[in-house]
């Protein structure tokens, strides 16, 4: 039953570009990106328990990078662009963990909201680099001999990079390292005292987050073709922690699901700007009541509710026999 579901969603994924508009599919490759973004920041936030505010600074980083080196090096390989877009944007994931690692809970959040102001701020003032307001024009990038000028290479090229990345998370809670940050994410007093060095794992999870973030940065750029600082303002990281939340924290499946209702949503509201934030804290505050383990939990609870043959969350408990011990 799995492997026949995960066959149709794959005929679903990659014939999409032939049976929706061109809108569409362009809708679609945001919520790709969007999907690899809230993977980084679930490998942080429901991995190690730190919240992060400032993942719309590190998209921005990947995505002026990528846009770069698009511009300024068009002999270079779109997959060589986006792992030094990802590379840069890990760099700077690094530089950020280390002196967060102190912080906690609210300070850590504000820590990492104010990099995102920073990161906005550097945009605007290195205006001979990145264009400042004025934004900057991506040109269409070449894959060998294909030109990545239509929505639907764009597509595939965001579905492939999506595909390597959701494999390499989903093997990465079975590692050593995965195990490390499970158990930091449960417990940091029993994690340490289990061996655990806290300090390098949290920031590894940090420099991961970034890394993730920064490729969706760079693929970002290739699918908008234009770079503004007005695109990653606060609202698009609390965008991002929504996706995780929604989607459910610590599952990779989750966060998919997560960028799919969220990036959704804010296509179809774009037309009620006012309401919006009443919209999205309304659903936050429903999904943390009636869905505390996101969609990702509320689909596996239902799966085993139907493996087990009724419509509940569990079965009814056998009633005892005459003889048995009350």
């Amino acid at each position: 039953m799995r492997r026949a579901a995960l066959a149709t969603g794959a005929v679903v994924v990659l014939g999409l570009p032939w049976a929706v508009p061109r809108y569409f599919v362009f809708l679609a490759s945001l919520i790709v990106v969007n999907s690899i973004v809230a993977i980084g920041l679930n490998l942080l936030s429901g991995y190690t328990n730190q919240l992060s505010f400032g993942h719309a600074g590190f998209l921005a980083i990947g995505a002026y990078t990528g846009a770069l080196l698009t511009i300024h090096a068009p002999a270079l390989p779109v997959p060589a662009a986006l792992l030094v877009a990802g590379l840069v944007t890990a760099a700077v994931g690094l530089a950020l963990g280390i002196p967060c690692l102190r912080l906690e809970g609210l300070y850590l959040a504000m820590a990492t909201l104010a990099f995102g102001f920073v990161v906005v701020e550097a945009i605007l003032n290195l205006d001979w680099i990145t264009r400042g307001n004025d934004g900057l024009r991506v040109p269409a990038a070449r894959l060998g001999p294909i030109a990545l000028a239509t929505d639907t290479a764009r597509y595939y090229l965001t579905v492939a990079v999506a595909a390597l990345l959701i494999l390499a998370a989903l093997n990465i809670a079975r590692t050593r390292t995965g195990r490390a940050l499970l158990a930091v994410r449960e417990s940091e007093i029993a994690a340490q005292a289990s061996g655990v060095h806290l300090a390098a794992y949290k920031t590894l999870a940090f420099v991961l987050s970034a890394f993730y973030t920064g490729v969706a940065g760079g693929l970002f750029a290739l699918v908008v073709g234009f770079l503004s600082p007005d695109s990653f303002d606060v609202f698009l990281s609390v965008d991002f922690v929504a996706m995780i939340i929604v989607g459910g924290l610590g599952s990779v499946p989750g966060s998919v699901l997560g960028a799919a209702v969220i990036t959704t949503l804010n296509d179809s509201l774009a037309g009620f700007q006012n309401y919006r934030p009443l919209i999205f804290g309304a659903i936050l505050i429903a999904s943390m009541l009636f869905m505390p383990g996101g969609i990702a939990s509320a689909l596996r609870k239902l799966s085993v509710a139907g493996a087990a043959g009724y419509p509940g969350t569990a079965p009814p408990a056998a009633k005892p026999r005459q003889g048995d011990d009350p």
